[in-house]
């Protein structure tokens, strides 16, 4: 008898969950150029820094931006190991990626880009997060969408910040 494995971040949830993570803000100060991330920040209470209210970063689409830069993601692994592989391929070599937020159903990582010549970051998924559909590696991206909710935030240093929502969904395989 061959017994099934559960790993130790393999979602035990029976169908996908809701996001319960609530709209992120981000937020700089114009003077010394720090950045402040909020969850469901009241527009009449915004952060301060340096004696002044810090300005929102409106999110973007990648289609907004130039032909510069790009960026996409992979879902990767079956039930046990999932994750969502964010990478990046910048064609000018004046504009760089700071850092990268992945938000998912119950919260959000964060990673800083530390090493200009790195191109991938690795987000492991545990818990509600990593809720699969099927034990497909890759992801073939179909009509169930199980990671439908969740978005990759990008700060470009030079041109703002950016939003990809991950929903894309393939029709065939």
């Amino acid at each position: 008898m061959q017994y099934e494995e559960f790993g130790p971040r393999r979602s035990r949830e029976a169908k996908k969950p809701k996001v319960l993570c609530p709209p992120l803000g981000f937020y700089q100060c114009r003077h010394c150029g720090s950045i402040f991330q909020a969850l469901s920040l009241k527009e009449r209470v915004l952060p301060e820094c340096c004696d002044e209210e810090m300005e929102r970063l409106e999110a973007q689409a990648p289609s907004e931006f130039s032909d510069e830069f790009l960026i996409d993601y992979k879902i990767i692994g079956g039930y046990n190991e999932n994750v969502v592989e964010v990478f990046w391929k910048i064609k000018n070599k004046n504009i760089s990626i700071e850092w990268v937020y992945l938000r998912t159903f119950t919260g959000g990582q964060l990673k800083y880009v530390v090493n200009p010549k790195k191109t991938t970051f690795v987000f492991a998924l545990a818990d509600e997060d990593a809720y699969v559909y099927c034990d497909e590696d890759p992801c073939l991206e179909c009509v169930f969408q199980c990671k439908r909710g969740f978005e990759i935030y990008a700060r470009i240093k030079e041109k703002g910040l950016i939003r990809v929502p991950l929903e894309r969904m393939h029709a065939s395989w």
